[in-house]
């Protein structure tokens, strides 16, 4: 089995965060999005994942890619990273990591983080994972027949088709199958809303006698933007609550209360503070007189005498005074 992760995007909707940090480095309840997907991917893929092939961006840089080549290592596989230097649709950014379509493979879009009791029916020629929506317009959505069959990919429907939306996690089992189809979309120059899709990939292998099926997952978690990210911070912090260890036995407490889900790194210091539920705080930060609350706060991250909510602080900001709802960048100071 291999796992292909297209993170190509410069994350604009995570600014200032993504300023100095790829977005799926960001971290969710202590770990970054991609190695919580990946990991929860290795846990369904059925059997041990040989290759982990990450589609970024060049301007990543080589320390990102050795934290992404170190994630793969962390799960017994092979990393390799390929490149996409311009966004052009999904079926694109697939067909960027070509040498990892071949046998089974698993492809998962790292500005998203689930929560399923997955088994792959590989009986299929493909699984296709989505999740009920109010507003499916913004989404490829499937429509199914009284089997669970695929009937019909549509790629962000004006018109209601469905309101079964595809999360961005797939099994195809024959990649080679797949980047044939990616590639014929390519070489005839076929688009739709301007971008190769894989929606249409997908479409053309069922033309063709693939039976694709659909999976559910319970909980379908979004990273798109600041709000998206607290809110997954929450969700993954409240299926984590009976987890050891949240709360490093090096935390520095004087006269402050945590109230869990939380999870709270080594070498934090809570001086007079109330904490928690649902807070995120990574090594080096100090929370002095404050109360903080659904939050997530990067290292070296300074608050005093402030009430905080729903907010993300950046590496080595500083936030003092009074009641906020914040998104503030590294190295920033308010108050």
């Amino acid at each position: 089995m291999k796992i292909i992760v297209p993170m190509a995007g410069m994350g604009k909707r995570m600014r200032p965060h993504t300023h100095t940090t790829a977005k799926p480095l960001l971290p969710i309840a202590g770990k970054p999005i991609v190695q919580r997907l990946v990991e929860d991917l290795a846990l369904v893929a059925g059997e041990a994942v040989e290759e982990v092939a990450y589609v970024t961006n060049p301007a990543f840089g080589p320390r990102v890619e050795e934290q992404l080549l170190a994630i793969a290592k962390g799960i017994g596989a092979k990393g390799s990273i390929h490149y996409q230097e311009e966004a052009l649709g999904t079926a694109h950014a697939i067909l960027c990591a070509r040498p990892a379509l071949a046998g089974r493979v698993i492809i998962a879009f790292a500005d998203t983080l689930f929560r399923a009791d997955m088994k792959l029916d590989t009986a299929s020629d493909g699984v296709i994972w989505v999740n009920k929506v109010k507003d499916p317009r913004p989404f490829g959505v499937v429509k199914l027949d009284d089997q669970g069959i695929i009937t019909e990919f549509v790629e962000k429907p004006v018109e209601f088709v469905s309101d079964l939306a595809i999360i961005g996690i797939y099994y195809f089992a024959d990649g080679r199958r797949l980047r044939d189809e990616m590639q014929y979309l390519i070489d005839n120059d076929i688009k739709e809303k301007g971008e190769y899709q894989l929606t249409n990939a997908m479409e053309n292998m069922k033309r063709k006698g693939a039976r694709f099926k659909a999976g559910a997952v319970e909980a379908w978690m979004d990273c798109g933007n600041k709000d998206a990210m607290v809110d997954t911070n929450a969700k993954v912090l409240g299926f984590l609550k009976d987890e050891k260890g949240l709360v490093a036995k090096g935390v520095r407490m004087t006269d402050s209360v945590v109230i869990p889900p939380c999870f709270i790194a080594d070498g934090v210091t809570l001086e007079r503070s109330v904490v928690g539920p649902y807070v995120s705080i990574e090594g080096g930060s100090t929370i002095t007189g404050s109360v903080v609350r659904n939050s997530i706060v990067r290292p070296q991250a300074t608050v005093a005498d402030a009430v905080l909510g729903n907010c993300m602080l950046g590496e080595r900001s500083t936030v003092r005074g009074k009641a906020m709802d914040l998104s503030i960048g590294d190295d920033c100071t308010l108050g």
